[in-house]
């Protein structure tokens, strides 16, 4: 396999390169994050419990007894395991945090104040200490100790009223939105403007991330128009939820298409090439007959040819109409491979694991993914070691099964 790996160069130190980050959370939305932090260049500890369930770590497809998720998440961090219930567990994070940079956790409100590692706790040890909480709903409000997943905080946030089919009602995504778009990226975001302001002042401070507050600020165009409006967005009514034109076409053969080109110049490029001209102004008009009428035409049209067919006829027109790709086909995409968006991760073993690429590309500081995901505890008696903790503490949180 070709490695097409940044990381094949052990000599690039990632933007990020110098920073501490702990990393408590667990699932998806922290993992995410720090998964980002580490790929740029951050020095990433993550702290796992060697007793609470984390459905990620079994999440199949398994590789021996490693998911593939674990993998990807844990790439390029080291893993401490450690019981944070466990008497003396405390005593080791907050011998660990004076020499961390950033701490990112995920659990309810409250949580961390009881295990003793909250933000009061490690800032009075590390003032510079950037701390940032990643929860459903924050630290705040009546919603603030709920239970909640990436289908609620969508559903909460307004997103989901108008996402779907008027008949179907709200439809699900493939990928987590409030989870990656709100918790891990609105995260690493606030995170980095926070070592920012760190450096003009010499102040750390904590962070709150709320994944339903992110989630309702995704709503930028329906909700804008709603402020200035006073009307509330429904499916299938709005420009861009499939209320025009902008939408999936299925084919003759059971595969879809998407159609996105709204401008003038790609609905008259559109039409010319499917040899309706006269259709021009009527994909142009804000009418609502006029756009459904036009949606059927494409539907009609699209839906009378195989896939393959029109894979070959829109190949070379600049009209924005793309295929809907299964992700084996996404994953082989000539474009995504071109920006590296599939990558040879080394594993311990000294084979590869393919994983996704970085998204972001610096052209001085390129992203890298050191190695494959670890197991659990992996570096757990390095991490001891560099802590010179007495002998007779480490033995007795070892006989107490602090680690597992």
């Amino acid at each position: 396999m070709s490695n097409n790996n940044p990381a094949a160069d052990k000599s690039i130190n990632g933007p990020l390169s110098g920073l501490k980050v702990l990393d408590f959370s667990t699932l998806l939305p922290g993992p995410y994050a720090t998964m980002l932090l580490a790929d740029m260049g951050a020095d990433v500890l993550r702290v796992e419990s060697p007793t609470r369930l984390d459905l990620v770590r079994v999440l199949p497809p398994l590789d021996g007894k490693q998911s593939a998720a674990h993998m990807f998440l844990n790439r390029g961090k080291r893993s401490l395991a450690l019981d944070l219930k466990k008497d003396g567990a405390a005593d080791v994070v907050k011998a660990l945090v004076r020499e961390y940079d950033i701490v990112v956790e995920q659990f309810r409100p409250g949580v961390m104040t009881r295990l003793g590692i909250d933000y009061a706790s490690l800032k009075a040890i590390n003032p510079r200490l950037i701390y940032c909480s990643i929860t459903g709903y924050g630290q705040t409000g009546p919603y603030k100790d709920r239970a909640g997943h990436d289908i609620n905080y969508l559903a909460i946030s307004g997103v989901a009223g108008y996402s779907g089919r008027k008949t179907a009602g709200p439809s699900l995504m493939g990928v987590q939105v409030a989870d990656i778009a709100g918790g891990s990226h609105h995260a690493v975001m606030s995170v980095l403007a926070a070592v920012i302001h760190r450096q003009a002042t010499g102040e750390g401070q904590m962070i709150d991330i709320s994944m339903t507050d992110a989630a309702f600020a995704l709503n930028a165009m329906s909700g804008a128009a709603f402020f200035i409006g006073g009307k509330d967005p429904l499916p299938e009514n709005e420009p861009l939820n499939g209320g025009g034109f902008y939408d999936y076409y299925e084919t003759l053969d059971g595969r879809f298409l998407s159609v996105g080109g709204l401008e003038p110049q790609f609905v008259k490029a559109l039409c010319e090439a499917l040899g309706s001209p006269e259709r021009t102004m009527q994909g142009m008009s804000q009418r609502p007959q006029d756009q459904q009428d036009f949606k059927r035409f494409l539907r009609d049209k699209i839906s009378s040819r195989n896939y393959a067919d029109w894979l070959a006829f829109f190949a070379e027109l600049d009209v924005c109409v793309e295929p809907v790709l299964t992700m084996s086909e996404a994953a082989e995409h000539p474009q995504l491979t071109a920006r590296l968006m599939t990558i040879g991760v080394p594993k311990a073993d000294g084979t590869e694991q393919r994983q996704l690429g970085h998204p972001l590309k610096f052209s001085l500081t390129p992203c890298v993914a050191k190695y494959a995901g670890v197991p659990l505890g992996n570096n757990t008696e390095e991490v001891l070691q560099s802590l010179n903790l007495p002998d007779d503490l480490l033995g007795s949180l070892k006989q107490s099964r602090v680690f597992g």
